[in-house]
């Protein structure tokens, strides 16, 4: 498929995908048509189980929407209804895949590329990297799902103190803020995504998709409901090859060979 702001390499079982609108990486309509089908082609791809998400260049990760193109939107609430819904949409996509998704921030993180960030399972960020969400600058509010996630990752004091201030964060107050894993040297950042991606991709297919499924529709419950759900996942797991596998090979003092079968 010919894509001109996304593109992605395949490692093994990783996939790199990078985002490239120079000079900022702006998050255009454009370039979420292309992430979107990105997303959808690597979640068909069942030789790939992790995805690292990062920007060209070093200077940011995404530097927000396309500001400039929002003159031609003024006044007219369903076209900046419908633009919201769609990056919503695909954010969800990427939250919502079996695959493990990585942000190696790279640089500024700044409005839509804060809520992609967000987006994502895990965050690992460059200790130069700047995060934030100023749309109240402008006269906005995050509409790629940014308050709502913000809010389900930080708590609602923290989330109302990034979107009402508008304020940005270096990397290490974003990570005191519980909005990142981990930060490690600029220089670093790829290759502390790729160990960790490694660290995943050694576990078992199956039982990985389904912590990472446990988690997301889990909070979403009661904590009753949630760990009914939970025992249904365990449930199901115990009739994988995997699991025979995993435990023979703790019995056994080997490496196991997991199939996601």
């Amino acid at each position: 498929m010919d894509r001109k702001y996304v593109r992605y390499e395949v490692e093994g079982r990783l996939a790199i995908v990078t985002i490239d609108n120079p000079k900022m990486n702006a998050l255009g309509m454009p370039v979420v048509a292309d992430l979107e089908a990105v997303f959808d082609e690597l979640e068909d791809r069942k030789d790939i189980g992790v995805a690292v998400i990062i920007g060209a260049g070093e200077r940011a990760f995404v530097a927000g929407a396309d500001i400039k193109g929002f003159k031609d939107v003024f006044g007219q609430k369903d076209i900046a209804f419908n633009s919201s819904r769609k990056m919503q949409a695909c954010f969800s996509k990427i939250e919502n895949s079996r695959l493990v998704v990585i942000a190696a921030i790279n640089g500024l993180a700044l409005g839509g590329g804060c809520e992609l960030a967000a987006a994502c399972d895990i965050r690992i960020a460059a200790d130069t990297a700047i995060i934030g969400v100023p749309e109240v600058k402008l006269g906005l509010i995050p509409g790629a799902g940014g308050t709502q996630r913000l809010a389900r990752l930080l708590g609602k004091g923290r989330a109302k103190l990034m979107v009402l201030s508008g304020d940005f964060f270096t990397a290490q107050d974003a990570f005191q803020l519980g909005l990142l894993e981990k930060v490690v040297p600029a220089k670093d950042v790829l290759a502390e995504a790729k160990k960790l991606a490694g660290s995943i991709i050694s576990n078992a297919p199956l039982a990985v998709e389904a912590g990472k499924k446990a988690i997301n529709l889990g909070v979403e419950m009661s904590l009753e409901d949630a760990l009914v759900f939970e025992a249904g996942l365990v449930g199901d797991l115990f009739m994988t090859e995997d699991l025979r596998e995993g435990a023979g090979a703790f019995v056994e003092k080997r490496f196991p060979v997991f199939k996601g079968k």
